[in-house]
Order: structure tokens, then sequence, then C-alpha cells
């Protein structure tokens, strides 16, 4: 008698089954919209316009994102993915071409604006690029994976613009449109528009941003946006606990993204840190955050996530005041401690982002997918506020004025998280 040798399971696959050429479209995206950008366009802006003027470019590019749900509509009723994949990445392409190329501060924000909705409309498709080609049990695997690019795009492109802002910033910002060039060819060659679902509804993803955001919108952002329905019950929702949560969550947000809007601005004008300098910290920062993202679920599974929320807030409002303190020293060496705060509140975010992403789809009363994107559309418009708030306080009280705005956004969320729990 012949014994047929017991089923095996199948084999677990490798980390090359998770992913697919185009991930590196998204890694050069991260590089451009999440590293180079956000330290080049307030070096530009500053270098021809005032600190009010630098926070109103920078809103822009967070307001052009909120275009997000049109792009995500298109390409849900024209199957357009690659195309906006690539249209996206040329608009950034052209936009910042305009920027590097014009001093005119009214031009320079619309192609602020533009730039902005192009990140929008090749950042809004990432998602769907997996969730209508592969089955449900591969999306937590393959998204994570997805964002690991983008979060190493994001690193590389901090250190790039360190090197590359020392030649000269107008070179470069084209160099910058040169990268995003070159991922538009990229993705022309290795996207592919992917089968419309046969379910119609836009599935749900509990996925933080696990990856640095600071001003601008990611993927995960973009992805849930917020669509008529969600706008319709958004008044009940803001006496319920969900409310008050996102009434915490745009003052904890928006105090830092005014630090973040114009850092490299602050770093050397309050404390004499080159761009190449404070870039780099930056990415070290943002490098040692990746490796956050995993303990952060197990704390906030362990302690909760309004617990870990608050113990993160403390920490950016520590470094915060620290940083504010450090622009009236004298000291030699504020330098150097001024970029210790500011890391500090880089890496917060890693623990912020996880459980704060937790704690909005567990507290909203309409489900995780209106829930998340109401919270998400909050992010994106506490970014917009931030940095033009920054922007009007840089230009009054001086640009050290940026750390003290940072830390009373985040001390009074704090304050209204403890007196009211329920939030």
């Amino acid at each position: 008698m012949v014994v047929k040798p017991a089923p095996q399971p199948p084999a677990a696959l490798s980390w090359r089954q998770w992913i697919e050429p185009w991930y590196l479209v998204y890694a050069l995206l991260g590089a451009v919209a999440a590293g180079l950008i956000p330290v080049l366009l307030p070096l530009i802006a500053s270098k021809d316009g005032s600190a009010a003027q630098v926070g109103l470019v920078v809103a822009a590019v967070s307001l052009g994102g909120l275009s997000a749900p049109a792009w995500g509509s298109l390409a849900d009723r024209y199957r357009l993915h690659r195309w906006l994949l690539v249209g996206g990445l040329l608009i950034i392409t052209a936009s910042l071409a305009g920027i590097a190329l014009t001093a005119n501060p009214a031009v320079r924000f619309i192609f602020a604006l533009l730039e902005g909705a192009g990140a929008a409309g090749a950042s809004t498709v990432a998602n769907l690029f997996v969730v209508e080609a592969h089955p449900r049990q591969e999306w937590d695997e393959r998204i994570g994976w997805l964002q690991t690019f983008y979060g190493i795009g994001q690193v590389a492109g901090l250190l790039l613009a360190g090197f590359l802002a020392q030649p000269g910033l107008q070179t470069a910002v084209l160099v910058t449109a040169g990268l995003s060039a070159a991922a538009a060819l990229l993705a022309w060659l290795t996207a592919h528009t992917p089968p419309a679902p046969t379910d119609a509804a836009r599935p749900v993803l509990v996925h933080p941003a696990l990856h640095g955001e600071w001003t601008s919108s990611s993927p995960q952002r973009l992805f849930h946006h917020l669509d008529l329905k969600a706008w319709k019950k958004l008044g009940g929702f803001l006496l319920s606990p969900f409310g008050l949560f996102l009434l915490v969550w745009v003052l904890t947000f928006a105090g830092p993204a005014a630090v973040f809007s114009q850092f490299p601005v602050l770093m050397q004008q309050e404390f004499g840190v080159t761009p190449a300098l404070s870039s780099t910290a930056f990415a070290v920062a943002a490098g040692v955050g990746l490796a956050l993202y995993s303990p952060a679920g197990a704390w906030s599974r362990q302690f909760g996530p309004l617990r870990v929320l608050r113990i993160s807030w403390v920490v950016r409002l520590a470094a915060a005041l620290a940083l504010f303190g450090l622009g009236y020293t004298g000291l030699s060496i504020s330098g150097w401690l001024a970029l210790l705060a500011f890391a500090l509140i880089v890496l917060a975010w890693s623990v912020i982002s996880v459980a704060g992403t937790t704690l909005a789809a567990s507290l909203s009363a309409a489900g995780e997918g209106e829930g998340l994107g109401i919270f998400n559309a909050a992010t994106a418009l506490a970014g917009v506020v931030g940095a033009v708030l920054g922007g009007w306080a840089a230009g009054v009280w001086g640009y050290n004025s940026l750390a003290f705005l940072g830390a009373a956004g985040v001390a009074l969320g704090l304050v209204i998280s403890i007196l009211r729990p329920e939030s």
C-alpha cells in the first residue's frame, strides 16, 4: 500500500513576491514629495519672500492635496489609474520647474498648488493598485511594503536635499523636477490599470501612515477621502467623543506642522544650522522612526491608544519647549541641541500615527470608512492651518515663535484630552 504524504501548507511568500516594479515609482514619489520638497520649497520661497509668503506656499501644497477625491473618482469611474499616476508625476515636474524659474509670490503659490494636486493624483491610486489587483488576504503585506518604499524614498530625499541645496536652490529644484519626470517614465513602463473590481464599494484599510507626514498628505491619507455622505453626518459627529478627538488631533497636528513648514529656515535663522545639516538630521530621525512603527502598534494594543497618544504628545511638547528655549540662548552648542529637540518631534510621529489611526477608527460611530475619511481630511486641513499660522507667526514675531506655536498646539490638545477623557 502506498501512503500519500500529508499535504503541506503553502510556503510563505518571500519579500520579493510582495512587491512589484512600480513600487520604485512610489519610492521616487516619496523622495520628491516627502523628502526634497519639504526642504527645498521653504528655502527657495524664503530667498525671495517673507516668512508669511513661505507659509502660504507650503500651505498651497497641502491645499492641492485636498483634490484627492476628484482624482479618486476619475480613477474609479473611467479606470484611469495608470494615466493618473503618470499625469500626476508630470504635473509635479512642470510645477517644480515653474517654482524654480519664477520669483513672483502669486505665481509660485499657483505652482505649489498644482504640485500638491499632482502629488494627490499620483498618490491616490497607490492603494488602488493593490486592493483592485490582489486578494484581500494579501493587502496588509503589500501595503506595508508600499509604505516601506515610500518611507525609504523619503529618507533618501531628505539626504539628497542637503546635498543639492549647497550648489544652488534653483538647480536643486530643477533636479527634483527631473526625478519626478524619471518617475513618470518608470510608471508608464511598469504600472498597469487593474481590472475593475466586482464590488464597487471601496474597502476600508485601517493603515496609519508609516512614514513622516509633516504638512503634506500621504497615500494612506488620500485613499480615505471624505465623501458627501460623511459631510452630511459631520454635524452630528462634532459633539461626540469622535468630534472631541478630532479637535484634539487638529490642535496637536497643526502646532508641529507650523514647525515643519519652515524647519530648514528656522534652523538656519535661529541656530545657524545649514540646510545640509538640518536635512541630514531630519533624514536620520525619519529613518530611525521607521523602526518605531511596529513597537508603536504593540504599545497601543497593550496600554490603549489614548494613553500612548498622551505620552507621545508629552514628548513632542517637551521637545518643542526645549526648541523654543534654545532660541533665546547664546550657547555655542544650541544648534546641536536644537537638532536633537527637533529629532524628538520627528520620532514621536511614528507612535502618534499608529495610535491616532487606531483611535479614530474605534471612536467613529459612522463606521471605519467614513470615520477615517473625516480623520484624514482633518489631518490635511490641520497641515494647511499650521503652515499658514506658522508663516504669519514667523513674520510677526520671528522664526523662534514657530516652536512656541508648536508647543501651544500640543499643550492645548493634551489638556483637552485630559479634561475630557472620553475624547
